[in-house]
């Protein structure tokens, strides 16, 4: 069965999307069958995964409406080898229509029970705001994985998001949890980012990944080539860190 994650973070350009494909991307290399979802109207991730969010003839929008089944919805990133269930500007009016739906927050959970089988991991990119599409994503989720920049107001947005999480575990879904917090976009050189790593290792324990990803420049160059940096460049310091990430996310699903 499928173990369902989301990488989630109400503060925005904090690296979900880069998270989001890189792990897929890397998950995908260590034999795992993923399928990634883009919850994100932007649908970033979607044209990161080597998916043309354009020419789709089925998305995310149409699966939570009730248009289509996921099965029917996602696309195979064969560059990538994953699946991707896309997202474009049509979703931006998801949270209008399902205003009047019954059991709106849970519309993707039931989605995805019919394909959990051919899964082994499900990642969701949420969009940054806590709204419908997030809830979505948190109802169906098992856990909340969180990548976050070691500075300070990183710490003063984690703590709404750890009340949000709890607020969603006591309502809306009980399996919900923080996984992890995954530091991101790091640099050693620069002593406050060693500081805010230091006082996140002495909050959460073992809450945080192992897994550092540098600050790195073929990182940012993959999503122009429309493709993870672990596929784009492989031997790039900062794939060879979500590759790390990816067998360690592995390893701490054995131990969920």
């Amino acid at each position: 069965m499928a173990r369902i994650f989301c990488i989630a973070n109400q503060k925005g350009g904090v690296g979900k999307t880069t998270t989001a494909v890189n792990l897929c991307a890397g998950l995908a290399k260590v034999g795992q069958r993923v399928l990634l979802i883009d919850l994100d109207p932007q649908g970033n991730a979607t044209m990161g995964s080597g998916v043309d969010k354009r020419q789709l003839p089925a998305t995310v929008y149409d699966v939570l409406i009730g248009n289509a089944s996921l099965a029917q919805s996602r696309t195979r990133s064969d560059a990538c080898g994953y699946d991707v269930l896309g997202a474009n500007r049509e979703l931006a009016g998801a949270e209008v229509e399902l205003v009047d739906v019954e059991q709106r927050d849970k519309r993707l959970k039931t989605a995805i029970a019919e394909v959990a089988q051919d899964y082994d991991f499900i990642i969701i990119d949420c969009p940054p705001s806590l709204s419908m599409l997030t809830l979505n994503g948190l109802c169906a989720a098992h856990g909340v994985i969180v990548p976050m920049q070691c500075e300070y107001f990183a710490l003063e947005g984690l703590t709404d998001l750890v009340n949000t999480i709890k607020q969603v575990h006591a309502n809306l879904n009980k399996d919900l949890k923080i996984i992890g917090l995954l530091r991101v976009m790091f640099d050693p050189r620069i002593t406050l980012q060693q500081q805010v790593s230091d006082q996140l290792k002495a909050h959460f324990g073992d809450k945080v990944f192992d897994t550092v990803i540098p600050r790195n420049v073929r990182l940012a160059e993959a999503p122009s080539y429309g493709l993870p940096g672990v596929v784009f460049d492989a031997s790039a310091k900062g794939s060879q860190a979500f590759l790390a990430f990816a067998r360690e996310m592995v390893e701490r699903v054995k131990t969920l």
